[in-house]
């Protein structure tokens, strides 16, 4: 197919730019004309170099007379300079740190400029605007109203090589190359441009509005086939059978009586909403989402006691050893009383609970032994990271599976698990998800909120602290340690580091040791990070649970679910290298307690932009809101989609828009009803595989 054709056999390419574009990960046809612009330069009427003034927003047509690249010795910049003549003067066109125009700009060439007008010891100068070239200034095309599209860049392949290449490629682009993937019943449903359309629209567009257009259509495009093979899946699971757990409302009751807190309304509505699913005969499968501190674990609890009350069992997956040593301590205490066997396992060991030798303690055991006993049915309830879905790993009769921070597994490795049976299974998250993006990555599962705190919580003091006021931080920390509380430091490396670019990145090592011998030598101060080995990790948790280490200098390692009620102060290093759910899941840190919390904030970077999100942790009254403020304000090229999730600029562009996505989802449920394998639908099956193992991290 034209489309999935390699770029070679279309474009003549130097052996660079064939590096170049296999570099980028640009191979073929499709891989190009999908590259759409982050935005389109729309060209004024030409001005005369005489009538320019400074900050005029400016086109100019002439003639190119001199062309120099330089380098500056103070900053290391490279600079391409042209110098343009129209017969009415001359003017200065300055690229910063894009030498490659030197050699792009040909002299005695005419050219037309696009940008605002500047002002410098030297006279008038027009930086980094947009061009277009023409054969002579007179037979220049007429610019006013044209769109210029503008690419985003890779090294070596800039946007006006992008411009020429996509609309070379479209010229030789036959009809039947179109043959659209969406049903034509859906695009005329909505309004959308068929795909010729679409791709001509976007790449060389007429008007802003039909580029818009072609962009709405193409981000319905990438939720729509997302959501093929979420409604599939949940499609797939609704014909399943598994087992039906009825518990006694009495008995339920009688268990969440005995948690040392009073459940919040939110919590008794999740609860009830499981309790209901579990009853089923079909398998549940619902995303828990609640704030960091909401309760999530405690409603998970009721869930599984339910499960062995049927004398089914239940795991319960977690992203990191820390933290399934939290839960396994935690759900020991849950169970105690009830002498309800409970097991753990991980990469570095497994343990059990009751001991034989002494029944109010666990011991550690062998994974033969333990794995004999799961595998028996002895041990009810399993607790562990990645190690849960290793093929030794077998139930008698696994009817719950709980997966704790689910975005942090690939789909690959949750349906490893629950292929252990067909199991119920509940999914949980603290990381603060748009609605618009848990109905397209969560699309088969069933959304449940915990938006409500426990009562009593206090909200995080949050500051951003600048450089001269550091000192005064120190003492607030130092004050909060000797009222007897705890505090955590958070950096974002490990160790330092030799590059330039990353000398003023706090490292927890250099942090420690300053903290410790030159700060607060008064207190014990101890480090955490992922280099450690799993025990390591773990005494060193639990001297900082026990009380034993006043502070704890960590990497992100904590950001999960970690959990000790008397820590109430957190100073996060270069925040700016973290993302706004992350930074609020390092906040959550000191969430656990009635004590008020702070969360002190410093960041290296002097950006105005860098500053404006950072305040909206203050801003947020909680996760969910501070998500939707994340995807609202980070734009075209910003929004890390690709990286984050998988999901393009364009598709991450429309999960702002609510019945876009409600659209896709509908849309998508009804064809796989009058179509289950897309048989009729070739060319949308094969595109929306390629949605298939899609994640979130």
């Amino acid at each position: 197919m034209y489309l999935e054709n390699p770029i070679a056999n279309h474009l003549r390419l130097t052996e660079r730019q064939r590096f170049l574009l296999e570099r980028a990960e640009f191979k073929t046809v499709r891989d190009i004309l999908w590259h759409f612009p982050v935005r389109y330069s729309e060209f004024r009427e030409p001005k005369a170099i005489a009538d320019l003034e400074a900050e005029d927003g400016v086109a100019v047509t002439g003639r190119i007379i001199q062309t120099k690249i330089q380098k500056t010795w103070r900053k290391k910049l490279s600079i391409a300079q042209t110098l343009l003549s129209d017969g009415t003067g001359t003017l200065r066109i300055t690229w910063f740190n894009q030498p490659y125009m030197g050699n792009i700009l040909q002299p005695d060439r005419s050219y037309t400029f696009s940008g605002k007008i500047k002002k410098d010891k030297k006279g008038l100068y027009l930086a980094n605007p947009d061009y277009e070239e023409s054969i002579t200034a007179k037979q220049a095309r007429p610019l006013k109203n044209t769109l210029i599209p503008i690419y985003s860049e890779t090294r070596g392949l800039h946007s006006k090589w992008f411009q020429f290449a996509i609309q070379k490629i479209l010229t030789k682009i036959s009809q039947e190359t179109f043959r659209d993937p969406i049903p034509a019943e859906i695009l005329k449903r909505y309004h959308l441009p068929s795909l010729k359309t679409a791709l001509f629209s976007i790449h060389v567009p007429r008007t802003k509005k039909i580029a818009e257009a072609a962009r709405k259509r193409f981000a319905f495009e990438e939720i729509f086939l997302i959501q093929l093979n979420r409604q599939k899946n949940r499609m797939k699971r609704e014909k399943e059978v598994c087992a039906s757990i009825h518990a006694d409302p009495r008995e339920i009751q009688g268990f969440i009586a005995s948690f040392p807190f009073e459940m919040t309304a939110a919590q008794k509505r999740a609860t009830r909403t499981i309790i209901t699913d579990l009853k089923k005969p079909k398998p549940m499968a619902r995303l828990l989402e609640g704030d960091v501190g909401s309760g999530k674990t405690a409603v998970s609890a009721v869930a599984i006691f339910a499960a062995t009350q049927n004398k089914l069992q239940s795991s319960y997956m977690a992203p990191t050893e820390v933290l399934a040593h939290q839960h396994y301590r935690e759900f020991i205490e849950r169970f105690r009383e009830r002498r309800i066997s409970i097991g753990l396992i991980t990469s570095s060991e497994c343990r059990k609970f009751p001991s034989k030798a002494f029944p109010n303690q666990d011991t550690h055991v062998s994974r033969t032994q333990l794995l004999r006993w799961v595998a028996g049915g002895e041990i009810p309830i399993l607790i562990g990271t990645h190690a849960l879905i290793q093929d030794r790993v077998q139930f008698k009769n696994l009817a719950l599976i709980i997966v704790d921070e689910q975005h942090r597994f690939g789909i690959n490795q949750r349906a490893k698990l629950v292929q252990k049976g067909t199991p119920h299974l509940l999914s949980m998250t603290a990381t603060p998800i748009p609605r618009t993006l848990a109905l397209t990555i969560y699309g088969d599962l069933d959304l449940t909120l915990l938006d409500e705190m426990p009562p009593g919580r206090k909200k995080v003091t949050t500051v951003i602290v600048p450089a001269s006021q550091r000192p005064r931080a120190y003492e607030q920390m130092r004050s909060e340690i000797k009222k007897g509380r705890q505090a955590y430091v958070v950096c974002p490396r490990i160790e330092e580091s030799t590059d330039a670019m990353q000398l003023e990145m706090k490292s927890v090592k250099e942090e420690h040791k300053k903290l410790a011998e030159k700060v607060f030598p008064e207190f014990v101060v101890d480090l955490l990070h992922g280099k450690m080995t799993p025990k390591e990790k773990e005494n060193v948790m639990q001297k900082f649970r026990d009380g034993k280490t006043n502070i704890l200098v960590a990497t992100s390692v904590i950001e999960v679910g970690v959990n000790v009620p008397n820590a109430t102060i957190i100073m996060i290093e270069g925040a700016e290298r973290f993302g706004l759910a992350q930074l609020h899941q390092l906040r959550g840190r000191v969430l656990r307690s009635t004590h008020q919390p702070y969360c002190f904030i410093f960041s290296q970077s002097p950006s105005q932009k860098t500053l404006a999100r950072l305040k909206a942790l203050i801003e947020a009254k909680n996760g969910f809101e501070l998500a939707e403020y994340d995807l609202r304000f980070r734009g075209p090229g910003e929004l890390s989609g690709r990286k984050q999730w998988g999901i393009s600029d364009t598709g991450m562009e429309a999960l702002k828009n609510i019945k876009m996505v409600e659209a896709a989802r509908a849309e998508a449920r009804t064809l796989l009803e009058k179509d289950f394998e897309l048989k009729n639908e070739p060319e949308l099956a094969r595109l929306a595989s390629k949605f298939k193992n899609l994640h979130f991290e």
